[in-house]
């Protein structure tokens, strides 16, 4: 997304994870191929050399990724809502107007743009919400509190595990679904309803999440 504006090509871009609560320290990550060091850090972040990349969520999952007017349940992409002229189409009152569209004002590249030499970055949605869906229950629970720490404990820190660790490791370890379910995220073969007007997006990995349908569209349409 920050790539489509060629102003920000020699900015070195890094993504760091909010610290609301213990359990979601570290869940996005810069990724550094230099000793640990406050000028080896620094400097990579300057010139670019030794800084390999992003690890982060699927930016849809931002509760202002796509338009829309959340009372109406009406969730819009930038086209749609130049479309409907910035109001809402069941109730008349202006779009909450949502990150995508600003980049669509500011890109200077087309959509589908892509660097020559582009650093990594890597999508990822945190274990114990795979674990959930996996089997089912909630990301909270017991259960998954439970495969999440054996998982730890036989395979190492979550990040090896969502994104280097073999497929078939993650199965002995766990099970041939939660192995199929990482694979998948590491493809980007997810299911994405993006967010809107304070509303958080949705992913889902096997499941398909149907799109809100206007209230009244019936009627007005």
């Amino acid at each position: 997304m920050n790539r489509r504006l060629s102003a920000l090509d020699n900015i070195t871009l890094i993504s760091n994870s909010d610290a609301h609560s213990p359990s979601k320290l570290g869940r996005e990550a810069n990724i550094f191929d230099t000793e640990v060091s406050y000028m080896s850090m620094t400097g990579a972040l300057k010139t670019g050399k030794g800084f390999s990349g992003t690890i982060e969520f699927f930016p849809e999952e931002g509760k202002y990724h796509y338009d829309g007017h959340r009372a109406c349940d009406v969730c819009f992409s930038p086209e749609e809502t130049i479309r409907y002229n910035y109001l809402c189409p069941v109730c008349g009152r202006k779009l909450t107007v949502g990150v995508m569209h600003r980049v669509q004002k500011l890109a200077d590249r087309e959509e589908d743009f892509r660097q020559e030499a582009p650093l990594d970055y890597y999508s990822i949605i945190p274990l114990d919400e795979i674990i959930s869906e996996t089997i089912g229950v909630g990301p909270k629970s017991k259960a998954v509190g439970k495969i999440h720490s054996g998982l730890l404990d036989d395979l190492g820190n979550e990040f090896k595990i969502l994104l280097d660790t073999p497929v078939a490791d993650i199965e002995r370890a766990g099970s041939h679904r939660l192995a199929e379910a990482v694979s998948m995220v590491r493809d980007h073969k997810v299911h994405i309803a993006p967010g809107y007007d304070g509303e958080y997006g949705k992913i889902r990995i096997f499941g398909k999440i149907a799109r809100k349908t206007i209230k009244g569209q019936e009627r007005l349409f």
